[in-house]
């Protein structure tokens, strides 16, 4: 598990955006043609006028990037070049006596920025009402293609060549033996990735979601509901969650992996186009029972935007989904489970998968005996009501008290 002072040698990195690049969003911003978008108070056509308007005109005028840059560089955080690609991390060591090295992944559209509330609470547990022997060092890369980690060199990213890059980061760059690793939604596909090929050199695993390897694999790619229609005999409940997980999450794949550069083009050149994206899976995603404009400030979403518009990350994050497609991944070999070694989950309620569960004890029954729990070796299991996709953002704590659960059956 040890590392060889390797990270001595690493340059430390600042975030530091062109004034010019700024100047420019803004003078596009000020800009803007707003679409009369009739017939939308409820947003039933998607992200309305209404919604947008205000938030763009604050971006434009009143959003302090400088500020919100300042609070990104609180934590250390460096930029290191790997097999043609910029990977961007934060790296802060962890305050006890044998921390866990822990690549936490994000998924899209997130970037590092939704993880760094799990920061301060797995590397200095004791300055957060935890045990210091739960601490961990904890590496928060930006995916290749993804906000920091950008411009990508190379055409041909998905979650599996991500996860080759990720291990040469944790042991050839930070020079761990052994580490574990994290992950929700794309993140965790790359979690996976890493615990089916590299399982000798992994710890353990932590999911906010149960993705194994091969995901995208079926004939019908770009349909998340594989062609299934709606059982004619499903209760009202059972129907309306699975009308709410179609609406939720269907659209954005479909495209993606059938449009990706057609679609790139304009949300590259307009921000508001970018922003209305992002923003709808934002506020479909998270907590179906929480207020997203309490739970997602505008200063924090407007910096997650400006992340993807000033490194044009929105192309290479989106370009992921097709080329799991059309480089598949190809298991290193054929033992079970897929994905061997012990792994913990963190489900939050608030999600709209899966559908037709309302309590903790159904969400676990539905993993337990769902499709993909014998692609695991499942040694940790929780769910909690509070949040909603963004597991590391939206509860922090649970995600964090679960991690540090499942790492102590395995220091």
């Amino acid at each position: 598990m040890s590392n060889n002072n390797k990270p001595s040698a690493l340059e430390p990195y600042k975030i530091d955006v062109p004034q010019e690049a700024l100047d420019d969003l803004k003078d596009r911003l000020k800009k803007t043609r707003f679409f009369d978008d009739l017939d939308n108070e409820e947003e039933y056509y998607g992200i309305s006028t209404a919604y947008l308007k205000p938030l763009v005109e604050y971006w434009a005028d009143g959003f302090d990037w400088r500020a919100q840059e300042k609070r990104l560089n609180t934590y250390d955080q460096y930029r290191v070049e790997i097999d043609g690609t910029p990977v961007h991390f934060y790296y802060v060591r962890g305050k006890g006596p044998n921390p866990v090295p822990l690549a936490i992944h994000s998924g899209w559209p997130w970037s590092s920025g939704f993880s760094l509330p799990l920061i301060g609470p797995l590397t200095d547990p004791a300055a957060h009402g935890g045990d210091p022997a739960d601490s961990f060092d904890v590496i928060i890369p930006d995916l290749p293609g993804f906000a920091w980690s950008t411009p990508v060199g190379r055409g041909d990213l998905n979650y599996w060549k991500i996860a080759d890059i990720i291990h040469k980061l944790m042991t050839e760059v930070l020079g761990y033996e052994k580490y574990a690793a994290a992950g929700s939604d794309y993140g965790a596909l790359v979690t996976s990735a890493l615990g089916h090929k590299y399982a000798d050199s992994i710890i353990g695993l932590h999911y906010g979601h149960d993705m194994p390897p091969g995901q995208f694999a079926n004939e019908r790619f770009w349909d998340l509901t594989d062609g299934a229609k709606i059982p004619e005999d499903a209760t009202p409940e059972l129907r309306a969650g699975l009308e709410n997980l179609i609406s939720t999450y269907v659209s954005h794949v479909a495209v993606h992996m059938l449009d990706a550069s057609t679609l790139t083009h304009g949300l590259n050149d307009s921000p508001i186009g970018m922003l209305a994206w992002l923003l709808r899976r934002w506020k479909k995603w998270s907590d179906k029972r929480g207020d997203f404009d309490e739970n997602f400030p505008r200063d924090f979403i407007l910096t997650e935007a400006t992340a993807f518009w000033v490194n044009q990350a929105i192309g290479s994050s989106i370009r992921m989904y097709r080329n799991a497609v059309r480089y598949p991944w190809v298991p290193s070999h054929n033992r079970r489970p897929v994905v061997e070694p012990p792994a913990g989950f963190t489900f939050l309620l608030g999600d709209a998968y899966p559908p037709g569960v309302n309590t903790v004890e159904e969400r676990i029954a539905a993993f337990e005996n769902g499709p993909t729990r014998s692609s695991f070796n499942v040694i940790n299991v929780n769910a909690h009501m509070k949040g909603g996709h963004f597991v590391h953002y939206e509860n922090p704590q649970a995600f964090t008290n679960d991690v540090r659960e499942t790492f102590r059956k395995l220091r």
